[in-house]
């Protein structure tokens, strides 16, 4: 099997939200196609992917670095022994002559390219991503379908408890039961006042989880820890800079309910950091790392590897990114759960309409891959990146 082209467009994301710390209007995601020389009833073998939902699209690095390198490669060493693609050999290939470190864009892009070898390896064998690769990884897939909890509770430039709460009955209406919401974008007064109207949809604190995306210095994260401290929340989530592994120690020292982080570590050994001197306690608190923010599915393994040999059980690790690729993940892994952005980061946030939500739980639909194809907002995208080839 060979590769025949690779292509990148960046698409943009529709509405106008904030959190506390970005507005999202002029975020951009990065989607590509991979072109295999493989047919499929008289059609190429394709693989879609992105690099999630948060950041910006990385065209030039994915054009002017990692393309090159897979197209220069000997399609050969990127194979397994039964002719799929070994996505360990194409992140080695994608991560050629870059330095250790930096972490960031750079681990985005590598993402999106090693994620979609994981749906042409699915469409290859014509079954749903999350089959392939529990297969890959020795792993029984849920067949019940995931825990799910819908994100949102941004601030809007026109914003108010009564906004929040028909949100939140919004998801309701959509068969969630669990949410999360932000804070940290106005005072604690107010953000108070924001909770008690959410938990008035949510009933308790079990279902609802709090975000301050990065916010908070050690005397505001605190201010707030003790304030929800007797709420029960279901986890208070990204407190601080997300490299400030000591100020996630301390607040995990004061408050007793679970914290919340990962998200923005991109690599392996700043997730073995934050278990080193973030202060996480096991059975308790919750990773939330991001395949496609970290070189992909191969990177996102290893450390899954490491956190169940620090004690830390899959239950607890929910990825960031409410989307189909991380629900296949998800699914396939046995995790704790899935993120879903059902009213928002569109056309990439939330699922398809052959994604089903019932019992508080999501389950997957049965297309081939990622089943990126079937989400109805991301056609005219996918469309305009598979033009004119056959």
């Amino acid at each position: 099997m060979k590769i025949k082209e690779i292509r990148h467009l960046s698409v943009p994301m529709t509405g106008n939200i904030a959190n506390a710390v970005v507005n999202f209007s002029e975020h951009t995601i990065s989607l590509v196609a991979v072109f295999t020389d493989q047919l499929r009833n008289g059609q190429a073998i394709y693989g879609l992917a992105f690099d999630s939902i948060g950041r910006f699209s990385q065209g030039g690095i994915i054009h002017e670095r990692m393309i090159p390198r897979l197209l220069q490669t000997d399609p050969e060493s990127l194979l397994n022994e039964d002719g799929s693609f070994d996505c360990s050999r194409v992140l080695r290939c994608l991560m050629r002559n870059e330095k250790p470190g930096g972490h960031g864009d750079r681990a985005a892009a590598a993402a999106a390219l090693e994620l979609a070898f994981w749906d042409i390896n699915a469409k290859l064998r014509n079954e749903p991503a999350y089959q392939t690769i529990a297969r890959a990884f020795g792993c029984e897939p849920a067949r019940t379908g995931m825990p799910v909890y819908a994100a949102g509770g941004y601030y809007y430039p026109q914003d108010g408890v009564g906004r929040l709460k028909d949100e939140l009955k919004h998801y309701v209406d959509l068969g969630y039961s669990a949410f999360k919401m932000k804070i940290g974008g106005t005072s604690l007064t107010e953000d108070m006042a924001r909770i008690e109207a959410a938990l008035a949809v949510a009933g308790n604190g079990s279902n609802l989880a709090v975000d301050a995306n990065g916010r908070f210095n050690l005397q505001e994260a605190t201010a707030y820890a003790k304030a929800i401290s007797p709420l029960n929340l279901r986890w208070y989530e990204e407190i601080g800079d997300p490299l400030d592994f000591d100020l996630n120690r301390r607040i995990a020292e004061i408050y007793d309910g679970p914290v919340a982080t990962g998200e923005n570590l991109f690599s392996f050994v700043d997730a073995r950091n934050l278990v080193r001197y973030g202060g996480m306690r096991r059975n308790r608190d919750i990773f939330q790392m991001d395949p496609g923010l970290s070189y992909g599915l191969t990177e996102f393994a290893r450390i899954l590897t490491m956190l169940e040999e620090n004690g830390y059980g899959k239950p607890f690790i929910y990825p960031h990114g409410g989307h189909l690729i991380n629900l296949h993940i998800v699914t396939a892994l046995g995790l704790g759960g899935c993120e879903a952005y059902p009213g928002v980061f569109q056309p990439f946030g939330g699922y398809s309409t052959e994604c089903r939500v019932a019992d508080a739980k999501i389950h997957p639909g049965d297309s081939a891959g990622f089943g990126l194809e079937a989400k109805a907002e991301l056609v005219p995208h996918i469309r305009k990146i598979l033009e004119g080839y056959g």
